[in-house]
């Protein structure tokens, strides 16, 4: 009842889909890039009675907060930890310095640590028999922001291979997760067990990798026109692939015409590149839904992907 009344006062809108709800993601008014790597904080020990009415206020009160996620059991209890990314790093520090080790409720001392974004998925399980070609095609088309696949011989089962699947995010990486768990890809696999990736498997598999000379299936960095669907993630792929640092984005309206015409403001500035990309252009909101400030990031991240691409080939 308090947090329906909450949500009701504020008018703060909670979304819940698998097996979470989200507050933000981006918050209402937001302008501009997702935060950057390193924005967020991860909580645990919650009371399991204690819910976003109390929560979000709390974690408020220390940064600006980009994206609120509660974990939810089936019954409507939280499943005692949650998620807070917050506009810059700077905010998840101040979470994790205020805040961590704070007595919430007689009894219970909750825990703020940064929040280790996980981008790779193992899928052990897969058949003797199946092809990196194949492997590609399936991956491909159930899943969004694929980087690169890799296919090994598996460690812990006999006659079987193993996959690591690399994601340009940690959503991404997560989606593909829920994904594949669900059973609706068929990889061939009746074993199939998919994960994130632990350190102490990686380290097994590099091992294999030095003493055996190479990958079952060659690894690859997948073309960017068949992994990716739109340019924004084409550029923070190259900026990954050659080690230039998270993308950011600047984008201000300051001029409107009729017709749907808007000029923007546009700056594009990647850390480890010497000058930052952009200027003013114009744009047109032609269609429901879409978003001036996206299209003008898009035409500015098309010139940044000609020029880097250009210089660094």
């Amino acid at each position: 009842m308090a947090l329906r009344n909450w949500v009701r006062e504020t008018g703060i809108d909670l979304v819940q889909i698998n097996g979470q709800r989200r507050y933000g993601g981006p918050p209402p008014g937001w302008v501009g890039s997702p935060p950057p790597a390193g924005s967020e904080v991860f909580i645990g020990k919650l009371p399991q009675e204690m819910y976003e009415n109390t929560l979000i206020p709390l974690f408020q009160s220390v940064g600006t907060l980009y994206e609120f996620r509660l974990m939810m059991t089936f019954s409507g209890l939280n499943r005692g930890f949650a998620y807070a990314k917050y506009s810059n790093w700077q905010g998840a520090e101040e979470a994790i310095a205020t805040l961590n080790n704070l007595e919430v409720q007689e009894g219970y001392t909750i825990v703020v640590c940064k929040s280790l974004e996980k981008c790779e998925l193992s899928v052990d399980g897969l058949p003797a028999s199946v092809s990196q070609k194949y492997l590609e095609a399936v991956v491909l088309k159930a899943t969004e922001g694929v980087l690169s696949i890799t296919l090994h011989a598996s460690p812990y089962q006999k006659k079987a291979k193993l996959a690591v699947l690399k994601y340009s995010s940690h959503r991404a990486a997560a989606m593909a997760k829920k994904t594949l768990m669900e059973g609706n890809v068929r990889l061939c696999g009746e074993n199939m067990k998919v994960g994130w990736l632990k350190p102490e498997m990686k380290e097994k598999l590099q091992l294999c990798k030095e003493k055996h000379g190479k990958h079952l299936g060659s690894p690859k960095q997948l073309p960017m026109s068949l992994k990716l669907c739109n340019v924004l993630d084409c550029l923070n792929t190259l900026c990954c692939q050659k080690c230039l640092g998270t993308p950011h984005f600047f984008t201000k309206c300051v001029q409107v015409k009729p017709g749907g015409w808007l000029q923007y403001w546009c700056q594009l500035v990647i850390p480890a590149w010497p000058f930052p990309f952009g200027g003013l252009l114009w744009v047109q909101e032609d269609a429901p839904n879409t978003s001036g400030h996206e299209k003008a990031k898009s035409a500015v991240a098309r010139l940044a992907l000609r020029k880097i691409e250009c210089l660094l080939t």
